[in-house]
């Protein structure tokens, strides 16, 4: 969809949340302690027969059922066949993509693990420059050279800062979705940053969450695995509903996010970004199966 990274989909068998895509390191082996043995230094003699102990490793993930995602692509399949029209079908595509394929909202913001890294970078640049101007929020990040440039020369100069890695589909989703957000800066009338509102802020990161949650979802039921409509009317119609649904949940959960926590403060950001995801996965859940069964 868009400049997505799509691709034709995980092909099965694969962790809900791969072991790579959190905060925890990696265990290799432990050295042994000291004095278990019946050497002189505490150790086992040299020609102990005993097994050497295996080494400590993290516990590989369970497999998930190869087929949850087939579910949520051939609702999306009928979604995007009817050329939009079919709004029980997009529904359902979300719903079950959430509590099926995703595992539930909470390992559905999980799997977001490089969109809510730059969600919260980017949150707190704008919070920055709110607080103590946009050059200073620049010259933290030595990047006082763009003071005074329009919008977009601003927004793509933290590009860098906001999304470091692209390597990974998670990486690549997050670079993807920021640059979607950028294009869509001036048709949402932000285009003076040196004024923001904390409305405007909202706004900025709603469209990036939506882009990213877009991709997330078009990429792991397999866009490429989905017929679209040859009428390029139909086919933007599929895609603009889709995303118009997603920006939906997403602003009902930054409602909600913004009332239980007002003040927003550096260290609050990132529990902040990470609350708006699972809860966004949670409300677009109950959307797609309210609008599933009507």
């Amino acid at each position: 969809m868009g400049t997505s990274t799509a691709y034709g989909g995980p092909g099965g068998g694969t962790p809900l949340v791969p072991s790579w895509l959190g905060d925890a390191g990696g265990g290799g082996a432990l050295a042994a302690p000291p004095g278990d043995g019946a050497g002189p230094d505490g150790q086992p003699p040299a020609d102990s027969t005993a097994p050497p102990a295996p080494p400590n490793r993290p516990p590989i993930p369970k497999t998930a059922d190869p087929q949850r995602f087939s579910g949520a692509r051939n609702s999306f399949t009928r979604f995007a066949g009817s050329g939009g029209s079919d709004r029980a079908s997009l529904g359902r595509a979300v719903s079950r993509y959430v509590s099926t394929s995703a595992g539930g909202s909470r390992q559905a913001a999980q799997r977001m693990g490089a969109s809510r890294g730059a969600g919260a970078r980017l949150l707190g640049f704008l919070a920055d420059a709110q607080a103590r101007g946009v050059r200073e929020a620049l010259r933290a990040l030595d990047l006082e050279s763009l003071a005074g440039r329009p919008i977009t020369e601003i927004f793509v100069g933290l590009a860098d800062y906001v999304c470091p890695g692209a390597g990974t589909v998670d990486e690549g989703i997050a670079r993807e979705a920021y640059i979607e957000t950028i294009v869509e800066l001036a048709s949402e009338g932000l285009t003076d940053l040196t004024t923001f509102t904390p409305d405007q802020m909202q706004t900025v990161f709603e469209l990036y969450a939506t882009h990213a949650i877009e991709a997330r979802i078009c990429n792991d039921i397999g866009t490429k695995a989905v017929t679209m409509p040859t009428d390029a009317q139909a086919a933007h119609r599929v895609e603009q509903q889709l995303r118009d649904f997603i920006r939906g949940g997403v602003s009902d959960a930054l409602t909600r996010a913004r009332a239980e926590t007002p003040n927003l403060t550096p260290e609050r950001i990132q529990g902040f970004v990470d609350a708006v995801y699972e809860s966004a996965f949670a409300i677009l859940q109950t959307l797609g199966e309210a609008e599933a069964n009507q």
